[in-house]
């Protein structure tokens, strides 16, 4: 199991957590994904090598930052 932490810019609260998650579990290779507002971060899991450009696009075209 693969295991990324992305930082991202711009989440306010767990709605912005739902709308990350919700595209990010649209990557078939993604097996789990867990947004935290408040910390800032993105938790990513996946059994298969997961295209960074497809996420960090995803995050960025809600309106957030991929730092």
């Amino acid at each position: 199991m693969n295991e990324i932490i992305l930082n991202v810019e711009g989440m306010m609260c767990g709605g912005c957590e739902k709308r990350i998650e919700n595209a990010l579990n649209e990557i078939k290779e993604i097996k789990k994904v867990k947004a935290n507002h408040e910390e800032g971060t993105v938790k990513i899991e996946s059994k298969k090598e997961v295209n960074m450009d497809n996420v960090k696009e995803k995050i960025e075209n809600l309106g957030f930052k991929v730092k």
